[in-house]
């Protein structure tokens, strides 16, 4: 017997990758325009069409999966149950994570506040639409239910009043909208960032909308503005009302408009209460931009701010010093924090699956054609179950002409199968009335039960001619909807939360500003350091620390009140305010001017004027013996410019600037050993700033200025040999005694 060949083993070879990702390592050129349309495109599309806009009936899919799971839930009724659990079973619709989910129900919850008629009655911490800090707990901590406004939502979904599609793995249907009464895109807030586009819906008063969608039906030329008077916060806050910027955000559906806080003075306590916020900001925001305004030395009448916001709502408690005015410092307030806000509309919804911006009246007539279609939906449903019982009724009207015969008939069939079919040939009635008589019980076959059951049938067929005539007309549907808002306007109807000011008078009041004018003395170094010192700081204060090299060249007494000018190298100026500055003391640097006010490279602070009224006049002398006069109020700005560009001549080498209340003397000491005297007076002021001046001392070919100095009268002997009527002039040789002084002085 031949010996069994040995089994050759596999030799392992090393995979191609190549063979398992096809194509791979290869670079295909694709046109970028193929790869928007068929990769971002698509993306873009979804998040508009089924995430971030909201549609006619005021809800975004997320919201109407979460409210129509807690409706299939049994939530309308009867108590609270576990968040999580509502959650778990929102995931049947909704597969993008319990987090987003949750997230959701806190924003639609009333323990929340976001919206002025919450849709979810919330039981525990759900956190604060006007906190950033107060965070909702975990969901499987709190509790939830539907709201009773939720019965709007869906008190006809079961008739088909709107379309229901597939869930996301087809075993379950959910509805495409919600049937709501009332126009609730206009009632609840609703904000999102889709992609290219995006929406922001402010609440309107419950009561206003539906009044206003009254009119609207009754007269479609109505002017909205008379019935919705403006948004209105859960919040609640103040609402700085112009009619025409509304009327124009109602007929564009875009714009913005302001909203500010309210606030109460507790004189025992010399505090102040701030109890509402405009919705677009938090208290935390709030207590940390005053707090940044506090260092800064912008706001100094406040000993303490704190948040007390408890149970009993929102609040914010500012301690005031004593003999602070509380109106004018709520005036400042207003205008240097989030206190005051703007609050930008974009009315874009989608309308059978495109987005639209849209102003309010059109909103309304969109909802409006909408609530038609849905309210023919039900009466058509009405309708046809009517009929449906209207048509059994008539069969079992026919029993009741022989119930003997009835009886006889089912009993004496030797089938089952056959008691539908004799029944129809005994008393010629179709097999779904057949069917109907022969489900009913032996009990119920007497005369009193069919004579009970068929006494319906003319009411039934007055209400039949009611619901068919409903269908032919379109006022009585209108009515129909009418009359749902009015009941709407009766069970749920409330006050407004957020008062109307007028916004005229507002600027009125804002042009008053609380300016802070204690004392302090300004130091301006050669090298560009600044320092504000307190006049008690300054008593206490030794030697003044500097760069080595450098050296004080101005020294200034003013107040917080002065705005100041730093003059560049670059023929640019610099504007700030004093109140910019921190105090300072002697024993440090100060502030490097040309980093606290981000100068240009290579630039550098080469004098600092200081002033309140922008009077008097800055005077440029250059090398060559030029001199130009020009008005402090030519750097006066309208608008807080920080920065204005040739604030002096460029075209000469400038030697000195000064600032000037009125004219005065000025003495040039020119390189050839001359003195002249000029008087400011006699040089002409230019409003433009940049101005080459006039020629005062003439210089010879490598002559210049050496000096000039303020002059002050009677330092000099017979100083009038160094005067002169016309200018330009020379100057004069000084006798040897004035030279001697002048070495003295150098």
């Amino acid at each position: 017997m031949a010996p069994r060949k040995k089994k050759e083993q596999p030799v392992n070879k090393k995979p191609d990758i190549n063979a398992y990702i096809a194509g791979a390592g290869l670079v295909v050129e694709q046109p970028i325009t193929d790869t928007l349309e068929t990769n971002y495109m698509p993306y873009a599309m979804s998040v508009i069409v089924s995430r971030a806009i909201p549609e006619i009936d005021g809800f975004k899919p997320s919201h109407r999966k979460l409210l129509y799971t807690m409706y299939n839930m049994g939530l309308l009724s009867g108590s609270t149950i576990k968040s999580a659990n509502i959650v778990g079973r929102t995931m049947q619709l909704n597969p993008h994570g319990d987090a987003a989910i949750y997230e959701t129900m806190v924003r639609l919850s009333e323990g929340y506040q976001a919206l002025l008629h919450p849709y979810v009655a919330s039981k525990g911490s759900f956190g604060k639409a006007y906190s950033r800090d107060m965070a909702y707990a975990a969901s499987r901590y709190t509790e939830a239910k539907l709201a009773p406004i939720a019965n709007e939502l869906f008190e006809d979904i079961n008739k088909d009043t709107v379309d229901f599609v597939d869930n996301y793995d087809a075993t379950m249907k959910e509805p495409v909208l919600f049937p709501v009464t009332f126009p609730s895109v206009l009632v609840n807030a609703n904000t999102g960032i889709a992609v290219g586009m995006a929406s922001s819906i402010c609440p309107f008063n419950l009561r206003e909308v539906c009044e206003t969608t009254i009119a609207y039906i009754k007269d479609n030329d109505i002017n909205v503005a008379d019935t919705l008077l403006a948004p209105d916060f859960p919040i609640g806050g103040q609402l700085l009302y112009n009619r025409k910027e509304m009327e124009d955000i109602y007929e564009s559906g875009r714009g913005s408009f302001k909203v500010k806080g309210v606030y109460s003075y507790d004189k025992s306590q010399n505090c102040i209460d701030i109890t509402e916020i405009p919705p677009t900001t938090t208290t935390e925001a709030i207590i940390e931009k005053v707090i940044e305004l506090v260092k800064a030395k912008k706001i100094t009448e406040i000993n303490d701010i704190r948040d007390e916001t408890d149970l009993g709502g929102l609040k914010i408690t500012i301690d005031l010093k004593r003999g602070v005015d509380p109106d004018k410092f709520m005036k400042k307030m207003f205008k240097s924090t989030p206190l005051e806000d703007s609050f930008a509309c974009n009315f874009n919804i989608l309308i059978a699956g495109s987005p639209k911006v849209m102003g309010v009246k059109e909103i309304i007539s969109e909802w409006v054609a909408f609530r038609e279609e849905c309210v023919r939906r039900r009466v058509y449903f009405k309708l046809s179950k009517a009929k449906d019982k209207m048509h059994l009724l008539r069969g079992l009207e026919k029993i009741l002409l022989d119930i003997d015969k009835a009886i006889k008939i089912v009993r004496e069939t030797d089938e089952e199968a056959q008691v539908v079919p004799n029944l129809m040939i005994g008393f010629g009635i179709d097999k779904i009335q057949a069917e109907y008589v022969a489900e009913i019980k032996l009990r119920h076959l007497n005369r009193e039960y069919i004579l009970k059951r068929t006494a319906d049938i003319e009411e039934l067929e007055k209400e039949i001619a009611e619901m068919e005539a409903i269908l032919k007309s379109r006022s009585r549907i209108l009515k129909i909807i009418v009359g749902e808002l009015e009941n709407v306007i009766k069970k749920y109807g409330m006050d407004r939360k957020t008062q109307i000011i007028s916004a005229e008078a507002e600027e009125d009041y804002k042009e008053e500003e609380v300016v802070d004018d204690s004392p302090v003395t300004f130091f301006f170094t050669k090298d560009g350091y600044f320092k504000k010192i307190t006049p008690q700081s300054l008593r206490m204060s030794g030697e003044q620390k500097l760069k080595e090299g450098d050296e004080i060249t101005q020294t200034v007494e003013a107040s917080n009140a002065y705005d100041l000018l730093f003059f560049s190298n670059k023929q640019q100026v610099y504007k700030s305010k004093a109140t910019e500055f921190a105090d300072s003391k002697a024993s440090i640097l100060g502030d490097y001017v040309p980093s606290k006010l981000e100068f240009e490279e290579a630039e550098n602070a080469v004098f600092m004027a200081s002033t309140t009224d922008y009077s008097g006049y800055m005077i440029f002398i250059f090398d060559n013996g030029r001199i130009s006069k020009v008005p402090l109020s030519s750097y006066m700005t309208k608008n807080n410019r920080k920065k204005l560009i040739a604030a002096y001549c460029g075209k000469f080498t400038l030697h000195s600037i000064f600032q000037i209340k009125e004219d005065v003397d000025i003495c040039l000491k020119s390189t050839n050993g001359r003195i002249l005297l000029v008087n400011t007076g006699a040089i002409p002021a230019k409003t433009t700033r940049d101005n080459t001046g006039i020629a005062v001392m003439t210089q010879k070919k490598g002559q210049r200025l050496l000096s000039a100095e303020l002059y002050n009268k009677g330092n000099m002997e017979n100083e009038h040999r160094y005067r002169t009527r016309n200018l330009p002039a020379a100057g004069s040789k000084p006798s040897e005694k004035t030279a001697e002084q002048i070495k003295m002085d150098l």
